[in-house]
């Protein structure tokens, strides 16, 4: 069934998870961003809530989330600022 010139997905679960994975897995999109994933299945397919579940599979991604690149600067320790130091010694 087609809407508005898109295929309609039925409630099957496993058929919409197979869509989105399908279009992640591509080597064009490159593990994309959630943003991006939604725009490529969505160009093609629609169900309610398409948003809500390509949101969810790419956090979902547990390869992509272990080989993500650390972007925090591990915290250290922690230092006594000069303030409290100097109150100290009153």
């Amino acid at each position: 069934m087609l809407k508005e010139e898109k295929v309609y997905v039925s409630r099957d679960k496993e058929l919409r998870v197979e869509i989105i994975q399908s279009h992640y897995d591509m080597l064009v999109a490159g593990h994309g961003e959630k943003w991006k994933m939604t725009e490529l299945v969505i160009w093609n397919y629609w169900w309610p809530e398409v948003i809500r579940d390509v949101r969810r599979y790419v956090e979902g991604y547990d390869m992509c989330e272990r080989m993500k690149n650390q972007t925090e600067i591990p915290a250290g320790r922690l230092k006594l600022s000069e303030v409290l130091e100097n109150y100290r010694h009153i």
